[in-house]
């Protein structure tokens, strides 16, 4: 990926040295809110090595509504600029947000960006209490893209799932949850599941993660079309990870069978091929997951 050289964005909060915490209470309810790439990733690996319940660790936040409030948090500085990695993740933020605002201007609308918290351990939200066990996630009651840059060392060693593109795919679904956010998906989807049974919500929740991979998708179109970041095997190494983090793949490697009514992700071969919708057609309006008769 041709990343190197240009603009970084200066929405990063660098908290990996604040004391975030590494318990596990303070977990809610999935209620939609903490939406993640890499939550089930990590979650059902965590959950069957170490015995935890991963539907407990799903829950990594709370709908705010019904949570208690997180205490607001002061500025953060921005990572250091010697980081290479922070830089990287700082420069994939910067081209989301030059895309999602042209779209967004094409739309006759203004996209406010989102901001992205660097951690390592835990860090508190406003959603509740983050962890790195649960992978990469997106708090919509702050608005803001969280990681643990450990989690890249998951993705490779653990997930199979290497290269730089892969690594910026997990940055754009993030922010992919923003913009549905901000279009009111993520609000209607909450009302939805509230008045759904357990296996209706989690159809829901496929749908809301497909879309953001789709959306993710039309990131990397524009982006290519704008300033060329492609190189070859990039486009491979995004297919790879959204095929290694399938429901239906997570669960086969974590305990040897499949549950179909628990996903809430999709199979490997959705998120492959709704990401590969928004990547070659670039067109929002395509990834309306939720009038599609099949996935």
């Amino acid at each position: 990926m041709r990343w190197e050289g240009n603009r970084q964005s200066d929405n990063v909060e660098d908290r990996r040295g604040e004391g975030g915490g590494m318990g596990l209470p303070g977990l809610g309810g999935l209620g939609g809110r903490g939406l993640s790439l890499g939550t089930v990733a990590v979650a059902l690996v965590a959950g069957w090595i170490f015995g935890i319940n991963p539907l407990a660790l799903l829950g990594l936040a709370s709908d705010p509504r019904g949570a208690t409030s997180t205490a607001q948090q002061g500025p953060a500085p921005a990572p250091p600029p010697e980081d290479r990695q922070a830089a990287f993740v700082s420069t994939v933020l910067a081209d989301t947000e030059d895309v999602w605002r042209v779209l967004f201007e094409r739309s006759g609308g203004v996209y406010a960006p989102p901001r992205l918290v660097l951690f390592r351990g835990g860090v508190r939200t406003a959603c509740g209490q983050g962890q790195a066990a649960m992978g990469p996630f997106y708090c919509p009651a702050d608005r803001k893209v969280y990681i643990d840059l450990g989690f890249y060392d998951t993705l490779q060693q653990q997930l199979g799932a290497p290269g730089d593109f892969a690594q910026a795919y997990v940055i754009a679904h993030e922010v992919a949850h923003h913009v549905q956010h901000l279009l009111g998906v993520t609000d209607r989807v909450d009302q939805r599941r509230g008045r759904t049974s357990q296996a209706q919500a989690n159809a829901l929740s496929v749908r809301m993660e497909l879309q953001a991979d789709c959306l993710a998708g039309v990131w990397a179109h524009h982006a290519q079309a704008a300033r060329q970041i492609l190189e070859q095997g990039d486009v491979e190494e995004a297919l790879n990870a959204a095929s290694r983090i399938g429901d239906d793949a997570l669960q086969r490697r974590s305990q040897g069978e499949v549950v179909p009514e628990s996903f809430t992700h999709g199979t490997s071969a959705q998120r492959v091929a709704w990401f590969r919708r928004g990547l070659e057609g670039g067109d929002v309006q395509g990834c309306d997951t939720f009038q599609a008769r099949q996935l």
